[in-house]
């Protein structure tokens, strides 16, 4: 149950935040490998890169990817946050009762390791469907793909198993650390509300409140992580899958870096705070709240 609680959490979550993944995934791949100055720049933030979206692809446009988000979401996150959840109530999070910040961390990054393995393929694919655009607004390569099971289709005729699970180890480092700092701050910051007595414990605003705390930890810590994941995912790749622009996590890290400065390993760090602030803060809030109802009834 725990799994399933997990997994719907993320869900309700990801219908509301999915323009925000698409507006990431743009200002992420935007002047990919080239210096700053020698490409137009489309996307100037997230809410010019939200109207340019809606006004040169339509309003659609902002919920591309949603239906893998949806299934990539219940997936992975029904994974970490029910194994998750599954150690918390073991007792493997805590010392004399009390929430440990190293326990949670490493019960966090232990449950970030399976569910982003078994869901890459759904990931790569919304990568790709949510970079799609116009050719006057396009940024990074462009998959022309029809839909999700076409573009898991033509990727398995092309390049086997293992094509649909390219670009899977960028997906584990950036959700381990990702669900580390994640789950360990909320844990933590909810411990701190009930010792000062901030707050009501188990009412609407605990969880509310760890979440936007949570969600300001998580996306400093994991952005360089996500772009450089998101690029891995939707870089070209030849006729035995081998990718055209990176060798893998190292080499997208240090070509991003040397071509386009370190700065560019928080590209679209707003869009990011947009994204995952309301979607750490919703996941989070109806995960606790979904388990509240589960174990009260």
């Amino acid at each position: 149950m725990d799994f399933l609680l997990g997994g719907l959490a993320a869900c309700g979550a990801c219908i509301f935040t999915n323009p925000l993944e698409v507006v990431k995934t743009r200002m992420q791949l935007q002047g990919e490998l080239r210096s700053r100055g020698t490409y137009k720049v489309h996307y100037r933030n997230v809410f010019h890169a939200a109207h340019t979206i809606w006004k040169m692809d339509g309003l659609l446009a902002l919920q591309k990817g949603l239906l893998p988000g949806l299934l990539y979401q219940f997936c992975m996150n029904g994974v970490r946050l029910g194994s998750y959840a599954m150690l918390d109530s073991a007792g493997y999070t805590r010392t004399g009762g009390r929430v440990s910040a190293g326990k949670s961390t490493v019960a966090g990054a232990l449950a970030g390791v399976l569910g982003p393995l078994m869901a890459s393929p759904i990931y790569m694919v919304k990568t790709h469907l949510q970079a799609q655009s116009t050719a006057n607004i396009a940024v990074g390569h462009q998959y022309r793909h029809q839909g999700m099971m076409d573009a898991l289709i033509n990727i398995y005729r092309q390049h086997g198993v293992m094509g649909l699970w390219r670009g899977s180890t960028s997906a584990v480092p950036r959700v381990m650390v990702g669900s580390a700092v994640q789950l360990s701050t909320f844990s933590k910051t909810k411990q701190v509300t009930r010792d000062l007595q901030l707050l009501q414990p188990d009412g609407l605003l605990e969880p509310l409140v760890a979440g936007m705390v949570s969600s300001l930890f998580t996306v400093f810590a994991v952005t360089p992580f996500d772009v450089v994941s998101t690029r891995l995912y939707n870089q070209p790749v030849d006729r035995q899958g081998k990718g055209l622009f990176y060798a893998g996590n190292l080499d997208c890290f240090t070509k991003t870096a040397r071509k386009e400065g370190l700065s560019s390993l928080y590209k679209g760090t707003g869009a990011s705070y947009f994204r995952l602030g309301p979607h750490t803060v919703l996941s989070l809030f109806f995960w606790d709240k979904l388990r509240t109802v589960y174990q009260e009834g």
